[in-house]
C-alpha cells in the first residue's frame, strides 16, 4: 500500500511554540486514523498538515505523492483531492444557501454559489452522498437553520463531493447530544467499513466517538506522539492514560469503546 500522508521530523513552530515537535507519522492508503489528544496536544494541527494548509517549519510532509514545498507541488490542485469536514469549513459556507447548495458548491471548489452552471451528474452526486448521511428530507432547508447534528452530516456529503483520496474529519461529534453522536457514529461507521472509500483521518477527544471500522489511533501530548498504530494495540488504558494526565480505563465492548477515570480513594 502506498503512503497517503507521510511527515517525517516535522516541527510546527509559532511565536517560539512548537505546536507539534518532531513528529514522523505515515497513513498508508485505506487506513482509517483518529488521532486523539487533550486540548492544546497539537491534533488540529497534524489536521491542518494533512490538508495542505499548513506548512511545516522543519522536516518533509508528503501528502499524496505531492511534497509540500517542493518543487512542482501546486497545493490548488492537491487540495481538491482533500476532503475536509469540520468547525472551520462551517464558518465559510453562506447561511442562507441550502442544504443540497452547500454540498453542489464543493464540485468546483467554492464556498456559495455564484453562476455555475451544474451538471445533472453533480447534482445526483449531491443528492446520493446527503442520502447516505440522512439528509434526503433537508435539500431545501437553510444551511443556518439545521441543528447541530443535520450541519455536521451536510459537511461530510460536501466533503465526498469531489471524490476525494483522503477524508479529513475534525471533531465531527462535538456539540451533539447522546442521540445526534450515536447517529452519526453509525453513519460514519458504514463510510468506514466501505472498501471503496477514501483513506480517513478524524480528530476527536472522546474514545466513544471512534466508529466500527477505524483502524489506527495516533495518540498526541503536548506536541509530541506517544503511541501510533493498529487500535488494538494502541488503544489502551495505559497509553491514554499518558496522554491525558490521569489514569483511565478503557474498556472494548463489540465494536465500540469507552473509557473513564479510576473512582476516588
Amino acid at each position: 500500500m502506498s503512503d497517503v500522508l507521510e511527515l517525517v521530523d516535522v516541527s510546527v513552530v509559532r511565536d517560539g511554540r512548537a505546536l507539534v515537535d518532531d513528529v514522523s507519522w505515515s497513513v498508508k492508503e485505506g487506513e482509517r486514523w483518529v488521532i486523539l489528544g487533550p486540548n492544546g496536544a497539537g491534533k488540529t494541527t497534524l489536521l491542518n498538515l494533512a490538508s495542505s494548509y499548513l506548512f511545516p517549519s522543519t522536516g518533509t510532509a508528503t501528502i499524496l505523492g505531492e511534497q509540500l514545498g517542493g518543487v512542482g507541488t501546486d497545493v490548488f490542485e492537491l487540495r481538491p483531492r482533500i476532503g475536509m469536514a469540520g468547525v472551520a469549513m462551517a464558518d465559510k459556507l453562506p447561511k442562507r444557501q441550502t442544504v443540497l447548495q452547500t454540498v453542489l458548491t464543493a464540485a468546483y471548489g467554492m464556498t456559495a454559489t455564484w453562476h455555475e452552471n451544474y451538471e445533472a451528474v453533480d447534482e445526483e452526486r449531491a443528492r446520493a452522498f446527503l442520502d447516505r448521511l440522512g439528509m434526503t428530507e433537508y435539500l431545501d432547508r437553510r444551511f443556518g437553520t439545521l441543528s447541530e447534528g443535520e450541519r455536521k452530516r451536510t459537511l461530510i456529503a460536501r466533503a465526498m463531493m469531489t471524490d476525494p483520496e483522503l477524508l479529513l474529519l475534525d471533531e465531527p461529534a462535538a456539540g451533539l447530544d447522546l442521540g445526534g453522536r450515536e447517529d452519526l457514529v453509525r453513519r460514519l461507521g458504514r463510510l468506514a467499513r466501505d472498501p471503496f472509500a477514501p483513506s480517513m483521518i478524524m480528530v476527536t477527544h472522546h474514545v466513544e466517538e471512534i466508529a466500527p471500522g477505524f483502524t489506527h489511533v495516533l495518540m498526541i501530548r503536548q506536541g509530541k506522539i506517544l503511541a501510533a498504530g493498529p487500535m488494538e494495540t494502541e488503544l489502551s488504558s495505559r497509553n491514554l492514560s499518558l496522554c491525558f494526565g490521569l489514569p483511565l480505563i478503557v474498556e472494548h465492548t463489540g465494536d465500540r469503546y469507552t473509557a473513564h477515570g479510576l473512582p476516588l480513594s
